[in-house]
Order: structure tokens, then sequence, then C-alpha cells
């Protein structure tokens, strides 16, 4: 695969051997030559599950201490006091059925859906808008509950949902490159705390196989897992 010169630049700075301590990674990756957009910084993880088995399904949804660096547009299919208490949150829109119908229409602008438990019978007719784009709610992640203003207020602070992949890897952001690097370790430190804890009680052997360490436009830096899991 050709890589542009950005890349390759900056793949020059990165020994592919070396297993970095958190707080070089960091250092490292804001030192690469800069792009005309505020990157997004990603954390991977590779597990010891067995992703074929439902029992080891890592799963959930995290807010970062010092957020993402994005402005989230959620919405909410609630009414009563569900819709009331959403709206007062800051949620960007709130309805029932003529939300609903406005999905079914293919109307996709926003990057959370809360809903509560009563409504959810209707919000799955939407699946096949919603799931491939990982918009559908789930009670697992937070999105399904009848206290929408803190689901609400979770989601705008920076709220990070997270599941394994058929690999068994998990990727997530964890800020942005413009952050500072404090803020960025706090918010590593947080993710990786939490996906340890989310380990299934059925997971044998070692479980945090890896962890790799990337901007969007970045090569990956394998972390030093003896420091990384003192996190």
């Amino acid at each position: 695969m050709k890589r542009s010169k950005l890349y390759q630049a900056r793949a020059k700075l990165v020994d592919r051997q070396t297993y970095y301590e958190l707080e070089k990674a960091v250092e490292l990756l804001k030192q690469m030559p800069t792009v005309k957009f505020d990157e997004t910084v990603e954390l991977a993880f590779r597990l010891g599950i067995n992703p074929r088995q439902a029992d080891q399904i890592v799963r959930g949804a995290m807010v970062l201490p010092r957020g993402i660096g994005k402005t989230q547009r959620v919405v909410v299919v609630a009414a009563g006091e569900a819709a009331e208490a959403a709206k007062a949150a800051g949620a960007d829109e709130v309805g029932y059925e003529e939300l609903i119908q406005k999905v079914r229409d293919g109307w996709l602008d926003f990057d959370v859906m809360i809903a509560t438990p009563a409504a959810m019978k209707e919000v799955r007719t939407l699946g096949r808008a919603l799931g491939p784009r990982g918009l559908m709610p789930n009670p697992k992640t937070g999105t399904v509950t009848d206290d929408t203003g803190t689901a609400v207020a979770e989601a705008k602070a920076g709220r990070v949902e997270y599941r394994n992949d058929r690999a068994g890897c998990v990727m997530m952001p964890v800020g942005k490159l413009s952050f500072d690097a404090e803020a960025l370790l706090e918010n590593i430190r947080y993710a990786v705390a939490t996906i340890q804890r989310a380990r299934p009680s059925s997971s044998k052997g070692t479980y945090l196989l890896s962890l790799t360490l990337s901007a969007s436009m970045s090569p990956g830096l394998r972390i030093d897992l003896k420091f990384a899991t003192k996190a």
C-alpha cells in the first residue's frame, strides 16, 4: 500500500519494535508533523476473549473525564416527563411517533439516539437504518433508559460506546490531538481501567493482549502493557 508523504514522515519517528511507556507515546504523537485538521486520538485494544461466545462480549459505554473534543448531536425518543427531562438536559431533538417516522423516512443527522424502554417497541422497527450505523439504543450502553436527562448529559459530555469486533479487538476515541498531554493521559488511563473492569468472568488467561495508540493519520505506537495496566 502506497503511503502519503505525511504518513512516511511520521513513520520515521516511530520504532515499530518498541513498546512505549504511555507518557512517551503521547509526547511522540504530539511531536509529529501536523495536518490541517484536529485529528482524533484512538486506542486499539486486542483482548484475550472468544468473540464467538456470547458471554465473552465486551460492550458498554464510558464518559471520559476530559471529553472527546466533539459536540454530540443527541436525539431522544420519549414522551411525557422523560421527554421534558431530555429537553431540559439539552437534547437536540425530542419526539415520539413523529421522530420515529422522520428517521424511517431517512433522516439520520445525529450521533446518539436515546429511547425510553416504552418506546423501544417502535424504535426497533428502525433496525435496518440504525443498526449498521451503530445508532440503535441499547440498555448496555445506557441509551435505553427512563432517566433521559442523565443520559443526554452524559452523551453531551462525551460518552464513548465500545464493543469488541469479530477479532476480539476494541477501538475507541480518547480525545483530540489538540488536547494537552495531561488531558490525553487522563482519558487514556480511564479508558484502560474501564476496559479492564469490563473483562467477562468467563474469559480465561491473559485478557489485555496489546494496546496501540494512534492519531487519525499516524502509524500506531505500541504501548508497554506493564505500564498501561497500572491505569
